[in-house]
C-alpha cells in the first residue's frame, strides 16, 4: 500500500468514526458509570454482607428498604443497563476489523445482560416482604416466603450461569478482535482476555467455592480494562479523531 492509499484509508476510516462519535462518548461514559458503581457497591457489600436467605432478605428490606435494594444487586442492574451500551460502542469501534465476530460478540453480550434481566428479582423480592410484613396469618405468610424461596432459586439458576459465561464468552471475543484491528493497545487486549475467561466459571451455589472466588477476584482486573476502554472510546469519539471536515 502505498502512502496515498494509506492516508487516504485513514481518512476514510476516520470520517466512519464521525457517524458513531456520539456512541463512542456515552460507551465512554457507560464504562466510567460500570467502575464507578463498582466502587460504590463493593463498600457496602463489605459492610453490609448480603443475606444468604430469603428471611433475610425481607428483614432487611422492613430495616433499610435502600440498604435491601443495593444488597440485592439494584446496583448490578445499572451496571448492566451501562455494560449494554458498551457492548454496543465496542460493536461501533471493531465492527470493521471483523464484523462477523464483533456481531457475535454483540448478541452474545446483549443476550446474556437481557438474561440477566429476566431473573433479576430485587423489585419482586421488594414487593414480596412488604406482602410478607403485612401478612397476617401463617398461611400467607408462607405463600409470600415460598414465593420469594422461588425468586431466589431462579436468580441462582441456570440463567445467572448463562449471563456469566455469555458475557464471558463476548469478552474474549471483543479482546480477541481488538488484537488484530489495532484501534486497541495490546495491553487492553490481553487484559479482556484475562477477564473474559475468569467469567466463564460463574458463581452459582452448585458449583462450589472457586467460581465465587474468581467472580470476586474479576472486579479489580475489570475496572481497570473498562477505564481502558473508556479512555479509549472518548479519544475516538473525541472532535480530534474527526476529519476537519466533520468536527
Amino acid at each position: 500500500m502505498t502512502a496515498k492509499s494509506e492516508q487516504e484509508a485513514g481518512s476514510h476510516e476516520a470520517g466512519a468514526d464521525s457517524a458513531w462519535s456520539s456512541l463512542y462518548r456515552v460507551g465512554g461514559a457507560a464504562a466510567l458509570a460500570i467502575v464507578a458503581i463498582a466502587l460504590i457497591q463493593a463498600p457496602i457489600f463489605i459492610l453490609y454482607p448480603q443475606p444468604t436467605t430469603v428471611i433475610g432478605h425481607f428483614t432487611q428490606f422492613q430495616s433499610n428498604k435502600l440498604l435491601g435494594l443495593v444488597d440485592l444487586d439494584l446496583m448490578l442492574i445499572l451496571g448492566n443497563a451501562a455494560s449494554a451500551l458498551v457492548f454496543l460502542a465496542l460493536y461501533a469501534a471493531l465492527r470493521r476489523a471483523s464484523p462477523s465476530l464483533m456481531t457475535i460478540a454483540l448478541t452474545l453480550g446483549l443476550g446474556g445482560i437481557a438474561l440477566y434481566f429476566a431473573v433479576q428479582p430485587t423489585l419482586s423480592m421488594l414487593y414480596l416482604s412488604d406482602q410478607y410484613t403485612a401478612a397476617t396469618t401463617l398461611v400467607q405468610r408462607s405463600a409470600f416466603l415460598a414465593a420469594g424461596e422461588a425468586l431466589w432459586a431462579n436468580y441462582n439458576g441456570t440463567a445467572l450461569g448463562m449471563y456469566f459465561v455469555l458475557n464471558g464468552i463476548a469478552d474474549v471475543i471483543i479482546a480477541v478482535v481488538m488484537l488484530r484491528s489495532g484501534r486497541f493497545s495490546k495491553a487492553t487486549a490481553y487484559l479482556g482476555i484475562v477477564v473474559g475467561a475468569m467469567l466463564l466459571l460463574p458463581p452459582l451455589p452448585t458449583l462450589g467455592t472457586i467460581p465465587l472466588v474468581l467472580s470476586y477476584l474479576v472486579i479489580v482486573p475489570s475496572l481497570i480494562w473498562n477505564l481502558l476502554i473508556a479512555r479509549r472510546l472518548f479519544q475516538l469519539g473525541s472532535p480530534e479523531h474527526l476529519p476537519t471536515g466533520v468536527r
